[in-house]
């Protein structure tokens, strides 16, 4: 198993099986929020991957759609112009893990024991597990020119994405670390606002092709900027949950891929 790991991913610059580099990871995730694994995959692999994905692309589901930051319906109890109730526009294409091939190393890499161990250590769960359903473990987002992802807060607790291909331009990861508290209920609609209005300091990230990257966006407002020029931006997303057997709901399927399996 180890073996076929190390066809994909870069060991010697990312011993996953190694504890002193797990806890240095789990370290930089817990004060930062943010984690960045640059040249995960080995060179050969990252090629490789993105010829399949850009092979693929034909069987992509792409949506372009409004929504407000909280990834939520609106609230009629609330006014129209009210911040939880703002709309922002999102647009890109996607690919399921039914629609990648077998013998990618992508499926590889997403069920590899060392490498959920090493995911369940950083993110401090005791264990992880793939999704049920047949669509949402592994998905491949293309965003062309004028794609983008607009503000929001992610519904799970950690999300691991890796940059196969960067556009000529845009298609920047942005965010702002701990706008509210979802678990004391601080909504903090004055930053989110101000976020929206460009009146806020914002982060960014710079990641190079082949950068595994885990990102705890809960409570951290976040975004991925327009992408500029002809070359496509490709990421992949791997997601797990913290329980077996958990499927994610029909109502995402739909929106996220157009159909249930």
């Amino acid at each position: 198993m180890n073996a076929d790991i190390n066809k994909w991913v870069n060991l010697e610059t990312c011993p996953l099986d190694s504890i002193d580099f797990a806890n240095q990871c789990r370290q930089k995730l817990s004060e930062e929020g943010v984690l960045l694994i640059p040249q995960f995959l080995q060179s050969e692999a990252l090629k490789q991957t993105i010829k399949e994905a850009e092979a693929q692309t034909h069987l992509a589901y792409f949506t372009k759609k409004t929504h407000n930051v909280y990834l939520s319906e609106p609230k009629a109890s609330l006014p129209e112009t009210h911040v939880f109730n703002r709309q922002v526009k999102s647009s890109k294409g996607c690919i399921t893990t039914d629609q990648i091939q077998k013998e990618s190393g992508l499926h590889i890499i997403y069920n590899n024991s060392i490498f959920k161990k090493f995911i369940a250590h950083v993110v401090r769960e005791n264990a992880i597990y793939p999704y049920a359903d047949s669509l949402s473990g592994i998905n491949i987002h293309y965003a062309s020119e004028g794609e983008e992802l607009g503000w929001h807060f992610d519904n799970s607790s950690f999300a691991i994405t890796l940059l196969l291909q960067a556009p000529k331009d845009g298609g920047v990861f942005q965010y702002v670390s701990n706008v509210r508290n979802i678990n004391s209920d601080k909504m903090n609609f004055d930053e989110v606002e101000a976020v929206l209005n460009d009146k806020a300091p914002v982060k960014t990230l710079h990641m190079e092709e082949g950068t595994l990257v885990l990102f705890r966006g809960l409570n951290s407002l976040h975004r991925v900027t327009p992408t500029i020029g002809n070359r496509t931006r490709i990421l992949v997303v791997l997601a797990y949950n913290n329980k077996a057997g958990v499927s994610l709901s029909e109502t995402a399927r739909m929106t996220f891929f157009g159909r249930l399996s």
